[in-house]
């Protein structure tokens, strides 16, 4: 009898039993990376805020029944085809090495999320408790290392989205969550559909559709105060810079002096009657990197523009400290601050920043990251200063958030508790040159107006200053890298949101739940290990 013959090309059933795994864990690595990719392109200055659901209906489908390791690689590619494209512009200037090290390492946090939701992807109601893991792990990189890096939290990409007035119940976390749990709710509908799960599919769309009507209803109730007591008329100057790059600031009295001349323009113009006279004139973060305290000559330019318009400046600038025992050659120290220049007077009211910049402002570990880069020592030596984040000028509580400081929850709430009727963004991304970081920074202004009820005034050297009403529209709006001035009549506002008034409360009792759906998970397989035991 003839021995039965094989076909050599017929692939063997250990491979095919080994390359469905196999294909499948790659269409998992795919999902996870292009919903991270998605995520990216939700975010400023793209308006494309849905495309938030289907980024995150994908990562929930690839992390699904997943183990806590593979959840983690699978959240590190979802978190670094989000954060690579969107933090580019840390590097625009100071090659690759500081973005790809900033977005490795917060890639770390969101592949940590990516662990806890797939070992939550198993319990009943799985999308909350995995959107509840999401917001814990914002939580944890919102605050460390180094004070914590916020850029990037799901919220920032919502301002043209009607999930927008959750913000204003339960601040930029609650906001984060009710997105990301519309898009895990869209995938676990779509993963059970495609199991034919008809009905429980039907339960998941309806938990999906929940949290986007949330945001509809959360427009309904109104913000606990007065109404609007008056407006105001405020003049934002954008005085440009002499070029892009780093060195902007090289030639500091150009700055300064186009910030003289904007403002004596507007002066002018208010004498002919083109535009209606300011209450008070708003200049950009290093508007002055002389120190007018110690420079008579920038003291006296900045007193002449204020002299011209009549009314109080209120300036960014650069305030030299005393050398810091603590470096090896007393690095002299300096505060980056806000001050308010009366005309004639000179300065009234002062605060400075207060959550300084890594990397940037200072530098931690300083021996050690200059081996890494060249363009570590470039970094200044700041300290954070005085102030509560807001100052009085012409009658107006103004909340100061200096630059990014716009991103941290706690710091703007701090300015608003201390009585801000108005806040205000005095910035500097000329150091960013032509890169989307000023459209995102606006977008998280324009979230910061909603959950406060504030009217938010964003100027900067070199672009883009926006008028920011408290329903979070921009009203006026520059051009970048040219000299321009709004004026815009401005609400002034006393009311209090519930997000103002409860503060971090609603992101504790999230996280708290997200480490709760960790635990019962934990005990859920330990159940189901002792019952496999049982049964064997």
């Amino acid at each position: 009898m003839a021995a039965p013959t094989t076909d050599p090309a017929a692939p063997r059933p250990g491979l095919r039993r080994l390359g469905r795994p196999l294909a499948a864990f790659l269409a998992r690595c795919t999902a996870a990376a292009g919903g991270g990719v998605l995520l990216y392109l939700g975010f400023a200055p793209r308006t494309l805020w849905w495309l938030a659901l289907p980024a995150f209906a994908l990562l929930g489908v690839a992390v699904h029944g997943r183990r806590a390791r593979v959840g983690f690689a699978l959240g590190t590619l979802f978190a670094l085809g989000f954060l690579l494209p969107l933090l580019r512009w840390t590097g625009i200037y100071v090659g690759p090495m500081p973005w790809l090290a900033l977005s490795a390492a917060e890639a770390l946090f969101i592949g940590a999320a990516g662990a806890g939701m797939a070992v939550v992807s198993r319990l009943p109601a799985a999308p909350a408790w995995a959107a509840a893991v999401w917001v814990a792990a914002e939580a944890v990189r919102s605050r460390a290392p180094f004070d914590g890096f916020p850029w990037g939290r799901v919220a920032f990409g919502q301002p043209d989205g009607p999930l927008l007035p959750v913000v204003a119940l339960g601040g930029a976390p609650l906001l984060s969550f009710v997105t990301v749990l519309a898009g895990l709710a869209l995938g676990e509908t779509a993963r059970r559909l495609a199991q034919r799960r008809f009905f429980s599919a039907a339960v998941a769309g309806t938990v999906a559709a929940a949290a986007l009507v949330a945001g509809l209803l959360a427009a309904l109730i109104p913000s606990a105060g007065s109404l609007p007591e008056r407006t105001v008329t405020v003049a934002a100057v954008q005085g440009n810079v002499p070029r892009l790059g780093l060195d902007f600031n090289a030639q500091r009295r150009a700055v300064l002096d186009n910030h003289v001349r904007v403002t004596e323009q507007l002066a002018a113009d208010v004498a002919a009657g083109r535009r209606p006279r300011p209450d008070v004139v708003l200049w950009p973060e290093n508007a002055s990197d002389i120190d007018p305290l110690r420079n008579s000559d920038a003291a006296a330019a900045i007193d002449r523009a204020a002299r011209a318009v009549g009314v109080p400046i209120v300036l960014g600038t650069v305030l030299a400290g005393a050398p810091d025992p603590g470096e090896p050659t007393d690095r002299p120290t300096a505060t980056n601050s806000v001050l308010v220049w009366q005309p004639g007077v000179g300065v009234v009211d002062r605060t400075d920043k207060r959550r300084i910049q890594p990397f940037g402002e200072y530098l931690p570990w300083r021996g050690f990251f200059s081996l890494l880069s060249s363009y570590a020592d470039r970094a200044g030596n700041f300290v954070p200063g005085i102030g509560d984040g807001a100052v009085d000028a012409a009658g107006i509580r103004l909340g100061v958030a200096i630059c990014w400081e716009i991103a941290f929850d706690d710091v703007v709430a701090e300015s608003v508790g201390a009585g801000a009727q108005i806040l205000a963004v005095p910035s500097n991304n000329a150091t960013f040159g032509l890169t989307e970081m000023t459209f995102q920074q606006l977008a998280m202004s324009r979230v910061r107006a909603v959950e406060h009820d504030r009217a938010v005034l964003v100027v900067t050297t070199s672009g883009v200053s926006a008028i920011i009403a408290p329903d979070g529209t921009v009203t006026a709006a520059t051009s970048r890298f040219t000299p321009d001035v709004l004026v815009d009549e401005t609400p002034v506002r006393t009311t209090t949101t519930l997000a103002s008034r409860l503060r971090a409360l609603p992101e504790w009792v999230v996280l708290t739940a997200g480490l709760a759906g960790l635990l019962a998970a934990r005990r859920a397989r330990r159940q189901e290990r002792a019952g496999g035991d049982v049964d064997g």
